[in-house]
């Protein structure tokens, strides 16, 4: 995006987030992110549904001989008669769904919201299929009316709404609300007097993804259940590159992982010369989550963006209730809960997914990556994030997992992060990629790739990225690309080069001289630090001399603090 597009983007959420935040005094983050994300959601397919709507009706209009959808002018006998018919035709349930737009009945598109909220209490909104009149209960009832009716029109929605009523909200904050979200235009956005060339559904997915990042802030701990930090799912998509096949994700949270997929699909269309919205038509979603809130979010996120996606008939145990047990999927990502203990049953102890040793009890970190594995087809890749121990650890078995991981060559690269990434974990954190196949040849994705039997890439990313504020680092779109580059060039024979400090191509050989742990400061050694040309005698003496003088003002200024205490009568 372009720095306007970027100014206009931030304005947004500070309006919007203002606007959600006034409920904080009432509800907590937990519980108004419900309220907020449902409104939020509700706007986007009523303005997705009648952007689609007028796109029919320009087709309805236009006579070509290629147009199916034209309706001739001359087959009625007035203009009232074929804008009735054209009315219709608008209402037609395929038109949408072939599109693959979530269908908006009419009591729950945005308009119909807006018209009726400001009503008294008990005005007659409509007639029911019955001939009942319909009166207005609360603004909520309204909100959750309109929520209900879409999800009995679109069965891939059923039991993923929230209602708003049993938050208790008053009419007036949520009258606030949806006039806050009528008032900024998500279709035709314009910024100090230009037009902008962003799509409703980059706006609306931004201001939605904007909402968990901050909610999970709110929330703290808890928040980061359903929340990974963008830049570190931006840098594992960037580094699998999965525009084409099936994509698992087995502790999905909101989605993240899949909602970059598609953006990465978006931004690389032009580069590698292919039409996004087909390309989308070659992806296959699959996600599970066992927290039920979360999984009702991860759903609403595909929904704002016109993904198709199954994550399973209910949220459940992705150990104990795997809901895709027999996925083979192209490519695997997760960020699952780090060193999870309370995970183990009994029925797990002879689970065929325990390939290379039966995972600790109290962790579940091997556990994770094992049934990652299980789920991996044999040509696919993945990747997961791990805390740091998982690359060293030797208790309850880990280190035997490991040394069999690396002995069958299954770890393809292994990435650390800087601290301070996640906001709701200081626990040091590193990425795993694993795949089946070295062998080189075509990927799933159809990219060509070098024989890489025996090697493993070790990249040591602690030292880049950024404080974005006084607690949070980020990853600037450079350090991403940086480190995506060096594994694609490593991949594919593209002049890759070791660097010290930075990267190291390590053979099997070298990583069992280590015991077998695969932390990357063992096998990038030290950056090269620059020779400046002075002598070590000469440079020394200077720095000697430097401390000796600091030593000197230290002592000066301790003297003078303790006169003017004394001067104020206190004796020090």
């Amino acid at each position: 995006m372009n720095t306007t597009e970027q100014q206009f983007l931030k304005e947004l959420d500070d309006k919007l987030w203002k606007a959600a935040d006034k409920l904080r005094a009432n509800l907590d983050a937990a519980n108004y992110k419900h309220v907020v994300l449902g409104l939020i959601f509700l706007k986007y397919v009523s303005d997705a549904f009648e952007e689609r709507q007028r796109e029919l009706r320009e087709l309805f209009q236009h006579d070509s001989d290629d147009n199916i959808y034209h309706l001739p002018r001359e087959d009625f006998d007035s203009d009232n008669e074929y804008q009735q018919a054209m009315d219709e035709e608008l209402e037609v349930l395929d038109y949408y769904r072939e599109a693959n737009v979530f269908w908006v009945p009419k009591e729950a598109r945005w308009n119909t919201l807006k018209s009726k909220v400001a009503l008294p209490t008990g005005s007659v909104l409509w007639q029911d299929a019955n001939g009942n009149d319909v009166k207005l209960r609360s603004v909520s009832w309204l909100i959750d009316n309109a929520l209900e009716a879409i999800e009995h029109s679109n069965p891939k929605l059923k039991g993923i709404l929230n209602s708003i009523s049993r938050f208790q909200v008053e009419d007036d904050k949520l009258i606030g609300l949806i006039n806050s979200f009528s008032n900024t235009s998500f279709s035709t956005p314009e910024y100090q007097g230009q037009k902008l060339s962003l799509q409703s559904k980059d706006i609306l997915g931004h201001v939605y993804e904007y909402f968990l990042g901050q909610f999970a802030l709110a929330e703290g701990k808890q928040g980061g259940q359903y929340y990974t930090p963008k830049s570190i799912v931006s840098l594992i998509v960037e580094m699998l590159e999965p525009y084409s096949g099936r994509v698992y994700d087995p502790a999905m949270g909101s989605g993240g992982f899949f909602v970059s997929n598609d953006k990465f699909i978006e931004e690389h269309a032009k580069e590698w010369h292919y039409d996004a919205a087909e390309q989308r038509k070659h992806i296959s979603v699959y996600g599970q989550e066992s927290n039920p809130t979360t999984w009702r979010l991860a759903a609403m996120n595909m929904a704002i963006r016109g993904l198709d996606f199954n994550f399973g008939k209910k949220n459940a145990d992705t150990f104990l209730n795997d809901q895709h047990p027999d996925l083979r999927a192209d490519f695997v990502m997760a960020n699952p809960p780090f060193n999870m203990k309370d995970w183990w049953s009994e029925s797990l102890a002879d689970d065929a997914r325990w390939k290379y040793g039966t995972p600790p009890k109290n962790n579940a970190n091997f556990a994770w990556l094992q049934h990652m594995l299980y789920h991996l087809r044999p040509a696919g890749s993945m990747a997961l994030l791990l805390s740091n121990g998982s690359m060293s650890s030797n208790t309850n078995n880990e280190g035997e997992i490991r040394k069999r991981l690396v002995e069958e060559d299954l770890v393809e690269c292994m990435v650390a992060l800087p601290g301070q990434l996640f906001t709701n974990t200081q626990i040091p954190a590193c990425i795993w990629f694993l795949t089946k196949d070295k062998t080189g040849g075509l990927s799933p994705n159809g990219v060509k790739k070098r024989s890489r039997k025996g090697e493993v890439l070790f990249i040591d990313a602690r030292q880049l990225g950024y404080m974005k504020d006084r607690v949070i680092r980020d990853f600037t779109a450079d350090d991403i690309a940086k480190v995506a580059d060096t594994f694609h060039a490593w991949q594919r024979d593209e002049n890759y080069e070791d660097v010290a400090g930075y990267c190291k191509s390590a053979t099997l050989a070298e990583i069992q001289k280590h015991d077998f742990v695969l932390t990357p400061g063992r096998y990038v050694g030290a950056a090269e630090l620059e020779d400046d040309g002075v002598p070590f005698a000469d440079k020394m003496a200077l720095l000697t001399e430097q401390l000796r003088e600091q030593f000197n003002e230290s002592d000066r200024l301790e003297a003078e603090i303790k006169r003017n205490l004394g001067g104020l009568g206190y004796e020090v």
